[in-house]
């Protein structure tokens, strides 16, 4: 069973008011994907909002791509094995980054509310914390998408309709 989870949440732009709700959405996102998961132990995971030019440079400098994309996970775990913190005993998975700025985008686009648009990256991003990909497309993906969705519907997200994924 999950003991304590850590969500450390920073807000690194302007351009976006943070919604009333957001900061206790993703915590409970993180949390139900470790439910899901049967994470063991407890867990520290830092969740930053920015902006599409800080998201862009940091696409730049770790991905050589020289592009905003919508959030980018930084693991700090390989194979289910994590970097202790010494002080708390919690295991850290890694960073999340979201940019606000396309966040709000794509919810229009998908025509949902920007609440969900966030639980949804915050969810993808965990899935990749704890080691699942789908670059390769695929069943990897569909997997993928499979438990992004089931922990969307428990904490009443459902999605309304389809979305275009570009696989990023």
């Amino acid at each position: 069973m999950t003991d304590k989870i850590k969500v450390i949440i920073s807000n690194e732009q302007k351009t976006v008011k943070i919604p009333t709700g957001v900061r206790m959405l993703v915590r409970r996102c993180c949390h139900a994907v470790l439910v899901q998961e049967n994470f063991e132990g407890s867990a520290e995971i830092s969740v930053t909002f920015v902006d599409d030019e800080q998201i862009r440079a940091l696409n730049q400098k770790h991905r050589n791509i020289d592009k905003p994309t919508d959030v980018l996970s930084f693991p700090l775990g390989e194979n289910g094995k994590y970097d202790v913190n010494p002080e708390t005993g919690a295991q850290m998975l890694g960073d999340i980054v979201i940019s606000m700025e396309t966040a709000v985008r794509q919810a229009e686009e998908y025509g949902h509310p920007l609440q969900r648009e966030v639980a949804f990256l915050t969810v993808h991003s965990m899935l990749h914390l704890l080691g699942y990909d789908h670059v390769n497309g695929g069943l990897e993906a569909v997997h993928m998408r499979e438990k992004e969705e089931a922990v969307l519907t428990q904490l009443g997200l459902k999605r309304n309709g389809s979305y275009y994924f570009d696989g990023e």
